[in-house]
């Protein structure tokens, strides 16, 4: 049986489940090892659970009345917390990955850019694509879209862009999404 829980465990997402005495209700619903919900007094409740040497544990408290089950609180969480771990595990996380660009890029410098490009949205990362200006070439901001639309033409067949570029000050930002039809790594 679990005993009375003190205030280090306060970071704990099990803080959530009331057990035994912490219950506050007048009649509960039981849902037993059948599954068929019972609606019994409090007082009975706990002690069918001690009879079994189990815990109380408020499964809704949500409901009227609030449904509680006779299991092991230890078991219990020890299974909670096992399936969070591999739910995390199972989890992909996509990072963010950024290229900057000059509107008056060489062209062996823009190869390589976009080499790099393919590699991040290959192994499942999206790219931000940054086109940076200086001084008076803001004034043609158009060369600048001219190469973010070269950028998309040579990378249709590993991404999608996310939205089309836009200019935000002296720079121009776009984003692009791996695409469905690339093989991931």
């Amino acid at each position: 049986m679990v005993k009375q829980q003190g205030k280090s465990a306060g970071k704990d997402k099990f803080e959530k489940f009331r057990v035994n005495e912490e219950i506050i209700a007048d009649s509960v619903r039981l849902v037993g090892e059948t599954g068929e919900p019972a609606i019994i007094a409090m007082s009975t409740a706990l002690e069918l659970a001690k009879e079994k040497n189990l815990d109380l544990v408020e499964i809704s408290p949500n409901q009227d009345p609030p449904v509680v089950k006779i299991i092991d609180f230890s078991k219990f969480r020890f299974d909670q917390i096992k399936k969070a771990k591999e739910a995390k595990k199972k989890q992909k996380v996509i990072h963010i990955k950024e290229i900057k660009l000059r509107p008056a890029i060489d062209d062996h410098d823009f190869d390589h850019k976009i080499n790099r490009a393919k590699e991040f949205l290959a192994s499942g990362d999206k790219v931000k694509f940054t086109l940076m200006f200086r001084g008076r070439e803001m004034v043609h901001p158009e060369l600048g879209f001219k190469v973010m639309e070269k950028i998309q033409e040579c990378m249709q067949d590993f991404g999608q862009a996310e939205r089309s570029p836009m200019q935000e000050g002296r720079n121009i930002t776009m984003f692009m999404n791996p695409s469905s039809q690339v093989k991931k790594s």
